[in-house]
């Protein structure tokens, strides 16, 4: 099977180098992989933030593990030149409709959350975040009003296919879990996510035994650090699911921590951690790995069908932290590679 591996920009080829060595280690021969431009470091090289040959690998490959994309050298370019479009460019090329991620307290890091450790140690939740939708892909620019001034916007908008696509991904994860979905939503103010909340309860008849509940964005983020233990899947927009999904991070101990997966309709997915490129420590072996790591986890178990191995990952991953393994996010002075090797060694 073929592993298309993007590192990206500032600590990206960093921890795809330590989740490479995890999965060389869990999968042997099983896996290949090759190794293909993107981001800041694509557009210096190549003139694109996602060159042609990145896409062509893309599409070729049955999963993707990225690392991350932003580079302060690149932030006054046009848009279309930036290394966040690379991202977004993937979501849009492959369809990968569906963003999944856990968010779950590792007992050993309940110092390390943000949150009392009571109330951290009840986190087990999954944010499924609409990817190809939103403000994000909507209509936007620059204009001057009649009266001169400059004016932005950018146009949400869902249509309710869209919303049905990624509500049925919701339940089904919901099924699986504690079959229990939050929809989250702003229905009170905005047309689009009325259409949005009519929509989840129309597909809530296909599942009766999931318990569909509601809640408004504002509350749900009051909610994740009030009482986390609440929540078992919650389904929402582009936006709204991209804040909620950075606040469950620090409610687990660290952005650090945080895995995802992007999937289109048949699984086959982009996996990568969700902290962004950290330029300010990248070459610095200050970055930590491990939501790199537990996203090739993932990457197992949902587009390549070895859920044994992710466990086997997974579980390493939390002997390591038993053993005391902590990188500088954590509060420790493990370095990214000695984090990397603590996992192995507890493989």
């Amino acid at each position: 099977m073929l592993i298309a591996l993007l590192p990206g920009d500032g600590i990206g080829p960093e921890v795809i180098t330590q989740a490479r060595a995890v999965l060389e280690a869990v999968c042997g021969d099983r896996l290949t992989f090759e190794e293909a431009l993107v981001g800041g470091a694509a557009y210096k090289a190549k003139g694109h933030p996602l060159p042609p040959e990145t896409l062509d690998l893309a599409k070729r490959a049955d999963a993707i593990l990225f690392g991350a994309v932003g580079d302060p050298d690149c932030d006054k370019l046009e848009r279309r030149f930036r290394p966040e479009q690379a991202i977004l460019g993937l979501r849009k090329e492959l369809t990968l409709f569906a963003n999944l991620r856990p968010a779950k307290l590792f007992p050993e890091l309940a110092d390390a959350s943000a949150l009392r450790p009571e109330v951290a140690a009840r986190i087990d939740l999954v944010i499924i975040r609409e990817l190809n939708g939103d403000v994000y892909f909507g209509e936007k620019g620059m204009r001057t009003t009649a009266d001169g001034r400059r004016e932005g916007y950018d146009i949400m908008s869902y249509n309710e296919d869209e919303v049905a696509r990624i509500a049925r991904v919701g339940f089904e994860t919901a099924r699986a879990r504690g079959r229990k979905l939050c929809s989250v939503d702003k229905a009170n103010v905005l047309e689009t996510s009325q259409l949005w909340r009519d929509v989840v309860i129309e597909v809530s008849a296909d599942y009766p035994d999931v318990a569909l509940s509601h809640m408004y964005v504002d509350n749900a983020a009051m909610q994740l650090v009030r009482d986390p233990g609440q929540f078992d899947v919650i389904v929402t927009g582009n936006l709204f699911g991209d804040i909620l999904s950075d606040q469950a991070s620090m409610c687990v101990g660290s952005i650090g921590m945080l895995p995802s997966a992007s999937l289109d309709a048949n699984q086959k997915g982009l996996y990568e951690p969700i902290h962004g490129s950290a330029p300010d420590i990248a070459g610095q072996g200050k970055a930590n790995p491990l939501a790199t790591i537990l996203s090739a986890a993932m990457m197992l178990r949902y587009s390549l069908g070895m859920a044994a191995e992710a466990d086997r990952i997974e579980a390493a991953v939390a002997k390591a932290l038993a053993s005391g393994a902590r990188s500088a996010d954590l509060g420790g002075t493990v370095t990214t590679s000695q984090m990397g090797a603590a996992v192995l060694t507890a493989l």
